[in-house]
C-alpha cells in the first residue's frame, strides 16, 4: 500500500495535469487509477469513442445497492489569453487562497471525494461510497450519460449522488436545463449589386438572431412560475455567443454558422424549444430555396443538459443539509451533470466547496478555508456512512 495522501496534495498533482477538454485527460486518470489501485480500490474506467479520454469510477463498502455517488469532471477550461499572475497548472497559496486552473471548477471537490473514498475504504463504512469522475463536463456534459451508464452496468447502484460544483457548501436543488445547436447555412454567392438574385446566408443567418431576441423578450415579459422566480433571470433565455461568415464585402455570403443555445427554466421543455427553432429554421430555409434550390440549413446538436429538478423529500438535498446545516433554497441558472444523474434515477443535488464566481476566471482560486470545509464536510460524511 502507498502512502495516503492528504486532500490539498491530492489537489495539487489534480491541478497539475493540464486536463483542457479540448485535449486528453488520460494522463490525470492513469495518475487517480494507479493512487486507489495502490490503496486496494478496484477501479473501472469508461473511454470515449476516439479512446484519448475516459472516465474513471470505483465503488468501496459492502457490496450492495443504495450507497452515494461523489460527482466531478476532470476536464477545465482553457487559460489561453488569460492574465495569469502565477502558473495555472500548479497550485499556489497566498493570502489564504489556493490558486490554479481547477482549484475551484472543480479539482478541489475531486480531491476531496479521492480522499473519503481512500479514507471509506481503510477505516470501512455501512454504507458504500462510489466516485465517478467524468470527461467533457465543460462542453456541455457530454461525458456524463455514458458514465453513469457504465456505472449502472458495473456497480451496485447507488440511490443518491452528491454532485461537487462550487456552491460554496450550499445544498442547490434546482438548475436549468440547456441545449445547444451548430446552425450552418449555406447561401448562394453573387456580387452584391445583383444581391436579389443569390442567397447571403449572414443574413438569412441573422433572421435566427432576430427570432432568439423576440423571443427573449417574450419570455422575459411573462409573469414567472413560483419555481422559475428563483432563478436569475427568472425565464428561458435563447443566445449566439458565435457567429463567422462572409468572404468579401461585396459578395452575397455563401456560409455563415453560428452557436444557438438555450437555458430553460423549469416548466418549460427543452424538447419544446428545439422544435421551435427547427420550426423557424425550415421556415427561413423555404424562403431561401424559392430563390435558390441548392441552399439550405444544416443543424446539428452539439449538447443537451436536462435541467435538476427539485425533489419531494430527496434523500440527497436531505444529505446534503444535514452535512453542512444550510437550510435556504437554492437554485443556479449553470448547467452540471445532476439532471443526468436524476434522470437516471439517481437522488441528486449539487453541493461543493468554492465560489462559481471564481470558475473559469484567471487566477482562479478557491480559499483555504472553504477547502477545509470541504475537508470538514467529507469527514462528516464518513462518519453518516459508518452509521448505516
Amino acid at each position: 500500500m502507498s502512502d495516503i495522501l492528504s486532500p490539498r496534495a491530492i489537489m495539487d498533482k489534480l491541478v497539475g495535469f493540464p486536463t483542457v477538454s479540448r485535449d486528453s485527460n488520460l494522463d490525470l486518470i492513469d495518475w487517480v487509477d494507479t493512487y486507489l489501485t495502490a490503496q486496494g480500490i478496484t477501479c473501472h474506467r469508461h473511454y470515449n469513442e476516439d479512446g484519448d479520454k475516459a472516465a474513471l469510477f470505483a465503488h468501496v463498502g459492502p457490496d450492495v445497492e443504495g450507497g452515494l455517488a461523489l460527482s466531478g469532471h476532470t476536464d477545465v477550461v482553457p487559460v489561453d489569453g488569460q492574465p495569469w499572475t502565477s502558473d495555472p497548472w500548479t497550485v499556489t497559496e497566498r493570502d489564504g487562497r489556493l490558486y490554479g486552473r481547477g482549484c475551484t471548477d472543480m479539482k478541489g471537490f475531486d480531491a476531496l471525494a479521492i480522499w473519503a473514498l481512500v479514507e471509506a475504504h481503510h477505516n470501512g463504512v455501512a454504507r458504500p461510497l462510489q466516485l465517478a469522475l467524468s470527461y467533457d463536463e465543460e462542453i456541455g456534459c457530454t461525458g456524463a450519460p455514458p458514465l453513469i451508464e457504465a456505472m449502472t452496468a458495473k456497480l451496485p447502484k447507488a440511490s443518491a449522488a452528491i454532485i461537487g460544483e462550487p456552491s460554496t457548501l450550499r445544498a442547490v436543488t434546482g438548475h436549468k436545463g440547456s441545449q445547444g445547436f451548430h446552425t450552418r447555412v449555406v447561401g448562394f454567392e453573387v456580387h452584391s449589386s445583383l444581391m436579389h438574385t443569390g442567397v447571403n446566408a449572414i443574413m438569412e443567418a441573422a433572421k435566427l438572431i432576430v427570432w432568439a431576441n423576440e423571443r427573449n423578450a417574450e419570455n422575459r415579459a411573462r409573469t414567472p412560475s413560483t419555481l422559475a422566480a428563483m432563478f436569475d433571470p427568472p425565464w428561458t433565455t435563447c443566445h449566439v455567443g458565435e457567429i463567422e461568415g462572409g468572404t468579401a464585402h461585396n459578395i452575397t455570403a455563401k456560409h455563415c454558422w453560428l452557436g444557438m443555445d438555450f437555458r430553460v427554466v423549469p416548466g418549460d421543455s427543452l424538447s419544446d424549444w428545439k422544435d421551435a427553432y427547427l420550426t423557424r429554421v425550415r421556415e427561413i430555409e423555404a424562403d431561401m430555396q424559392a430563390v435558390r434550390p441548392e441552399t439550405h440549413i444544416e443543424i446539428t446538436k452539439r449538447y443537451e443538459v436536462p435541467g435538476l429538478q427539485p425533489e419531494q423529500d430527496g434523500e440527497a438535498e436531505a444529505l446534503a443539509r444535514a452535512l453542512t446545516g444550510d437550510n435556504g433554497n437554492h437554485v443556479v441558472s449553470y448547467g452540471t451533470e445532476a439532471g443526468h444523474f436524476q434522470n437516471a434515477g439517481y437522488s441528486a443535488v449539487v453541493c461543493g466547496p468554492g465560489d462559481i464566481a471564481q470558475a473559469h476566471q484567471p487566477d482562479e482560486y478557491i480559499t483555504v478555508e472553504q477547502f477545509e470545509a470541504g475537508h470538514d464536510f467529507m469527514r462528516r460524511l464518513l462518519t453518516r456512512l459508518k452509521e448505516g
